[in-house]
């Protein structure tokens, strides 16, 4: 662990646009989805935090999910540029699903290297850059409130199919928070930090840029409160938008009616923040490992591949699936080469006193979060999905049983996908992380 002595806590804020051109590629659903118009612009937002000789930052971007080694590059850029550990750097994506393509997973399309080169980084950069630059004395206030924004999404059929809808017997965390940053001397406004944890999935498939929901929640904090507001997404694996069709996709009007029910909620936790305290910045860092599985048997591989006629043609998980065996078989044929026994997460987790986030390169399911949180010696325990990389989907144990898209993507993910215990690995030692 890391702290800051008794110097001062700071706190600085900033944000730019980085909406693509009309006729970028949208990620999310299918690899061919080219927009048509703007609904409303992206955006890319930085909290800067120092105290004596620790400074972190913790960014948020409308985008779906990054690839880990585009993550790591950014993060990489961004800590050389302004002196910082790239480890010091958390970056979390609030995954809409109507962003460019930065992800890159097989089975989605390719990463937008235009995009990222000529927009995305530079603008992020530069965020990050002002954001260290306007560092002021800061305090901070928390309010909370319970949100029906989102929904447990994997809806189970008479026959026990699971697929993408909406379960209203399902898990999921209702607890939206706002944390309120002002300087502490004028007492003018830094950032309002909302977290809440549910799929940016609220137009679908659609064909307009858009941050989705969170844009018009961010949007209206901001309009009520003078003040730089910005979302980082939760635990988002099995939590999607509680829409009126009773679907998890609708399209752009389902984002301007869940959009408007966030922000009424996001306004509400911000009236509900309790007295404005002293931050105190405190980094957990350490290296947090998850065993890994071993190849399946090599007949059983090929048997699988023998089904597939037509590879190339396959998208999402299907692709995916099926990449799974062939880089599985890949490894029998190449003599199986020593593998990494377990998943190493470089984790960086950022307090501010009492509230703390802990990014995880996952959509994690909502029980994950709920029981970190309740386990925590923090009360503001939040868990940031799709946060310095993109590792798939990880879900509780006890779902793996029911399958669906999720479960599959967890399974999928690699030829030594995580073991199925991993939810309680990696609480039992993000737990022991905060405690070193």
């Amino acid at each position: 662990m890391r702290s800051g002595n008794h110097d001062i806590f700071l706190a600085g804020a900033a944000k730019e646009d980085i909406t693509p051109k009309i006729g970028t590629l949208l990620y999310g659903y299918v690899p061919d989805s080219v927009s048509t118009s703007i609904h409303d612009g992206l955006e890319a937002a930085c909290a800067a935090f120092a105290q004596g000789d620790t400074k972190a930052l913790l960014v948020t971007i409308s985008v779906g999910d990054f690839g880990t080694a585009l993550c790591d590059e950014l993060r990489e850029r961004i800590g050389k540029e302004n002196g910082l550990p790239a480890t010091r750097v958390v970056i979390a994506a609030t995954h809409t699903h109507s962003a460019p393509n930065v992800s890159g997973i097989e089975g989605w399309g390719d990463i937008d290297r235009e995009y990222v080169d000529n927009i995305l980084f530079p603008r992020v950069c530069r965020a990050c850059k002002r954001a260290l630059e306007d560092l002021q004395p800061a305090e901070l206030a928390i309010g909370t409130t319970e949100s029906k924004v989102g929904i447990n999404r994997r809806q189970q059929f008479p026959n026990g199919f699971i697929a993408l809808g909406q379960n209203p017997w399902g898990c999921f965390d209702p607890e939206m928070t706002v944390i309120a940053i002002r300087n502490s001397e004028t007492k003018k406004g830094i950032i309002n930090m909302i977290h809440y944890s549910c799929h940016g999935t609220a137009a679908g498939n659609n064909r307009e840029i858009s941050r989705d929901w969170p844009g018009i929640m961010t949007d209206r904090l901001a309009a009520e409160t003078g003040t730089l507001s910005a979302f980082w997404n939760g635990a988002v694996g099995d939590a999607g938008p509680r829409l009126t069709n009773g679907q998890t996709v609708g399209n752009i009007k389902h984002v301007e009616e869940l959009g408007g029910i966030a922000a009424n909620d996001a306004v509400k936790a911000y009236r509900n923040a309790g007295v404005y305290k002293a931050g105190e910045l405190k980094l957990f860092e350490g290296v947090v490992g998850v065993p890994r599985k071993p190849l399946l048997p090599e007949a059983e591989l090929r048997q699988k591949l023998a089904t597939y006629e037509e590879p190339e043609k396959l998208v999402n998980i299907s692709r995916l699936e099926y990449a799974y065996y062939r880089e599985s078989l890949e490894e029998y044929e190449a003599g199986c080469p020593p593998y990494e026994p377990e998943f190493s997460l470089n984790q960086t987790l950022i307090s501010l006193g009492d509230v703390v986030f802990v990014p995880f390169p996952f959509e994690i399911f909502s029980e994950i979060a709920l029981r970190l949180r309740a386990y925590s010696p923090i009360r503001h325990t939040l868990t940031l999905s799709n946060a310095n990389g993109y590792s798939a989907y990880l879900p509780t144990e006890d779902q793996l049983v029911r399958g669906g898209y999720e479960v599959a993507c967890f399974r999928f993910s690699s030829a030594h996908p995580l073991v199925d215990n991993a939810d309680q690995i990696l609480i039992d030692r993000t737990l022991a992380l905060m405690s070193e």
